[in-house]
This record gives structure tokens, sequence and C-alpha cells, in this order.
């Protein structure tokens, strides 16, 4: 069993389902079982994965509660949870015996009775199977060896058998060659190579049966949250349930039994028969990721966490013990200039070549003149942050900036999905919820547009947006921020845009945070729009923005600006 550690940077998802990926293709036999921390980042690697389009759907599955919510970006009608994998076989069952009947039409097969199954060719997949033994097999043997025998194999169409179940060659002047009528007897097999697979799930008649058998026997990738794996052992275990490789996302943010655990879903194996044989492992391999510079698994009670290091990951320690590790140097998610906020933070990052050449990338944020931004925020009628109650820290200025910057880009056509506000604090969280309610509500010009995500920084982690809206909140102390890895967390969300409210002067002078603040307060330190843009500019992000610059002052500004447009967006409708 090997054990593999990579250190998660920002491409960490890519990093997994390209692994995801390679031990699909390299290992067909073998099952890999997907470990994440949270419900989130599982249904991001599924939206990877299925983007790439070159892992089979039928060979997935997803476990646990969350599946409910699950929807593929690539692919919003997928349905990867047991019953819906058994609902998508039992369809595309459906689907290739329809093909099989098309083909036993083109054929000339009528219905008949062979070796005393009864029914057309197409009635189940049984049929289908003596019909592709009896019928098909047996003329493309007889078709090969007329192939052979004929010599001139440039035009083969007069003796191919199968040529009416194909349109292409129904014309006069249409031609076959005899690797092109091996690539149409190729697609005929695979059509019963898959209904073979399905032949099992149509004998057995219990929805039960038909998930426990998917689980067991035709599942390849099986993912599921720590959390439910603990849950689910001991079914698991009495199902029969092996798998030979295990990859976990977001290992750093596991406690040491949510790690450990996944590890045991399945019986050891004996080395011999006899009842004395000690039982080991049957896991090849075993590839934890994630990074230990950013938040680590969160224990309440301090005791536990100060005394003990209960907070401290398994994958933490193995780090510390020098288990052989890799570390990613390279990152793909973020612009260059947004990677140089936290990049010191790691050895020698750099960036892999899409985040300079790819048009996205290259092209600058609609009506916004920089690609990052620390906005300074002072008292808003006369208050910084205040706790309605012990540690529900709020800051209304703030809270009311983000929104009214969400809304302004929605305004002039930035996708609401591609907008996230974040922040440090539950209570922060709590009052920007409340504020969207009211500025986007019903009634409202902008009635029913959201942002992506509205969360606090620590329950994001593992999670990107293209554009990232943060609200630091304090104005009295640093607070928890201090903790340098909530801010890599904080500042490494963004793809293209990064725009941070707070109170300069005092994250600023924060010791522990100089490295990420000074390159932020090294723009100007009032939001700088650039009015007249429409999404998505043709502005680079190297071009100059000589006109139409409009500073704003503050919040009240910003929201005199966002009031006048939604205006005129009520007119023109």
């Amino acid at each position: 069993m090997y054990i593999n550690l990579h250190l998660s940077l920002p491409s960490q998802t890519d990093v997994a389902v390209q692994i995801i990926a390679n031990l699909y293709h390299s290992f067909p036999t073998q099952r890999t079982v997907i470990i994440t921390h949270s419900n989130a980042a599982l249904n991001d690697i599924f939206d990877k994965v299925m983007a790439r389009g070159d892992v089979d759907e039928r060979y997935i599955l997803r476990l646990g509660s969350g599946e409910r919510n699950l929807t593929t970006t690539s692919s919003s009608h997928h349905d990867f949870t047991k019953t819906g994998r058994v609902a998508h076989i039992m369809s595309r069952r459906a689907d290739l015996l329809e093909k099989v009947q098309q083909l036993s039409e083109a054929l000339g097969v009528s219905l008949k009775s062979e070796r005393g199954v009864n029914g057309a060719p197409s009635y189940t997949c049984e049929t289908s199977e003596y019909f592709f033994f009896h019928q098909v097999k047996q003329r493309v043997h007889v078709f090969q060896a007329a192939a052979m025998k004929k010599g001139d194999t440039s035009n083969i169409i007069s003796i191919f058998p199968f040529k009416r179940y194909f349109p292409e060659l129904e014309g006069a002047s249409a031609t076959l060659s005899l690797d092109e009528a091996a690539e149409k007897i190729r697609e005929i097999e695979t059509v019963f190579d898959e209904l073979a697979e399905y032949r099992p799930i149509e004998l057995l008649r219990s929805q039960r049966q038909r998930t426990d058998y998917l689980l067991t026997k035709q599942a390849r990738i099986v993912a599921m949250t720590c959390t439910h794996a603990a849950i689910a052992r001991a079914y698991l275990v009495d199902l029969g349930f092996h798998y030979d490789n295990i990859i976990m996302e977001e290992a750093g943010q596991m406690l040491d039994v949510e790690a450990f655990v996944p590890l045991l879903l399945q019986r050891g194996e004996s080395d011999d028969n006899s009842a004395s044989a000690g039982a080991h492992s049957r896991l090849k391999r075993v590839c934890l990721i994630g990074d230990h510079n950013q938040l680590p698994p969160v224990v309440k009670n301090q005791s536990f966490s100060r005394y003990s290091h209960y907070d401290q990951s398994l994958f933490a320690r193995l780090i510390k013990l020098g288990v052989p590790s890799i570390e990613l140097n390279k990152q793909g998610r973020a612009r260059p200039d947004i990677a140089k906020l936290y990049s010191w933070r790691y050895d020698n990052l750099g960036n892999l070549d899409h985040v300079s050449t790819k048009e996205v990338f290259k092209r600058a944020n609609t009506g916004l003149a920089h690609t990052f931004q620390l906005i300074d925020v002072q008292e808003f009628e006369g208050r910084g942050e205040s706790t309605p109650t012990a540690y529900f820290y709020q800051n209304v200025g703030e809270a009311e900036y983000a929104i009214a910057l969400f809304q302004y880009m929605v305004l002039i056509g930035y996708p609401p999905e591609k907008i996230s506000i974040l922040t440090t604090y539950n209570g922060q969280k709590d009052l920007i919820l409340d504020i969207l309610a009211q500025r986007c509500g019903e009634g409202t010009p902008l009635s029913g547009v959201v942002p992506g995500a509205v969360s606090t920084v620590d329950q994001y982690q593992g999670q990107q947006n293209d554009f990232i809206i943060l609200s630091l909140v304090r104005t009295k102390a640093v607070g928890h921020l201090r903790d340098i890895r909530r801010l890599v967390v904080a500042v490494s969300r963004a793809r293209l845009g990064l725009y941070v409210f707070c109170r300069s002067n005092l994250f600023c002078n924060c010791h522990e945070l100089r490295r990420t603040m000074d390159q932020l307060a090294a723009r100007p330190t009032k939001l700088q729009l650039v009015k007249g843009e429409h999404f998505p500019t043709e502005r680079m992000t190297g071009d100059e923005v000589q006109s139409n610059l409009h500073e704003v002052n503050d919040v009240t500004d910003l929201g005199a600006l966002v009031h006048s447009m939604q205006q005129e967006v009520a007119i023109s409708s």
C-alpha cells in the first residue's frame, strides 16, 4: 500500500480529478473510493469529473444525504444517487434495446424462439445476448472471411451485412473500407457489451437488490463524505463492499478518526483459506490531498483542542512525521496578481500557463478598475463593529457596502452565481443575508437575484468562485483572522476578482498579516469603478483607464449610484 500526500494548493481539486481519471483508465477492474470533508467539495469533484467527459457515468455513484442536492454544471439532469443510477441504467437499457430492435429489423430477424427463450431480440438483455451470439456474431465471422477472400478491401460495402442499419451506407454512392467496417462492427458490439452489464440489474426485482448490486459490483468510482463513511461503515462491511484505492480530498480538515474510518469500509483478505490466517488490507493506494497551511479541523471543545492537539489532522501529523509527500508548485485557479496575495505562504509557488494565456484571465473585470482591492470602511452611522449578542460580530457599514457592490456588478451584467460574498463571522453572514433579502427581495428591480454563495470563510474552504466580495467585520481588534491560515483561505477563494472591505489601519498594522495586507494596501483604498462598461468588457487587465474612472467615497456614494442605475433599469423596462 502506498501513501501519497499531495499538499493542496488552489488546484487541488483538479489534481484529485486527474488522479481519479488516471486510476479509472489504468486499472479498469479496480474500484476507487472518494472521500471529502464536505458535500460542496464532493459536488465540485463531480462537476469536474463530468466536465472531462472521459469517465463513463454509469460507473459513478454518490452516497450520502448531500446527493439530493448534487447537480453538475456540465449536465444538470444527471442523478448520481443509488436510485438515480438505477433509473439511469433502466432508461439506458431501454434505449439500447431499441437499437437492438432496429438492428434485428435491418437483418430481417423476426419474432422467434431460440434455446427456449421466447420473444423478440429486443425483449430483454437475455434475448439480445442470444441474438448477438446466433445472428450478429455469426454474420461478422462470415463477413470477415468473405472480405479476406475477396482480396480487394478498398470497398467492401456489397458484402457488409449491417449496411441497412447505418443510414449513411444506404446510398448508391456509399463506400466502405475494411477499417471503417471494423469501426461499425465495434459500434454494434459496444451496444451488446453494455447490455450484458445491465443483465443482472434486469434480473433483480427489488430496488434494494438493484442498488446493492450497483454498489458492490458495477460502480467503479464511489464517492461519499467522511461523515457518511462513518454512518454507513457497518452496512458496507456486511454487504461485502470492497475497494482498491481511496482518495481523500480536504484531508487537512478531517479529524484523525474521520480520516481513519474510511480506510476500514471493507473486510480484510486472508493470505490463504485457513481460518487462522491473518487478514490484510486489499487497499493498493491511499492518497491524501489537503493543505496544512489552511484551516485545521474544527474542534469546539477548547481543552481537546489546546491540550490534546485534537484539531491536528492525520494529514498534518503525517507531514510533521516526515512521511514522503508531494507539494504542488503551480496554481491554476487565480490570476497571477491575486495568487501573489498568498503564494508567499508556499515554497516556490508558480502559475500554470493558462492563468496568463486564457482570454478570461487576460480580460479586465468589467466596471472595476482593479482585479483586487482593499476598500477602507470607516464608521457608518456612527458605528463600526457591533455585538448584538456575545461573539456575534456584525458591521452594518461593510455589509451594506458589500451588497451595494454586488448589486452594481449584477446591474452591469455579471452573472450573480459567479459572485460569492464571504465574511469572517456568522453574525455578519446573517446580517448580509437580511440586507440581501431587502435589497434584492420581492418588488425590487433585482428581485430573486442571489449570489453564488453567502458564507463564512471557514465554511467556504475548499470552494471557489470567479469573484469574491469579502468583509472582515472587526474594527476594534483583528480577531481570529490573526491566524494566518484563515487569511490564506480568505484570499485564495477568488479566480478573477477579490474585493476586501475592512478597517484598513487595523488590519494593515497587524504583523502576522503584513505580507498580504501590504500588497492590498499598495492600491487605492477607495473603490474605483469604470463607468459605461457592460459585462463582458473588451478592456484588458494591462490597459490604463483614462476616462470614466469614478472613485467611490463611501457606502452612501455607492448606494446612490446603484439606486440611480436601478431607476434607469425600471424606466427602460
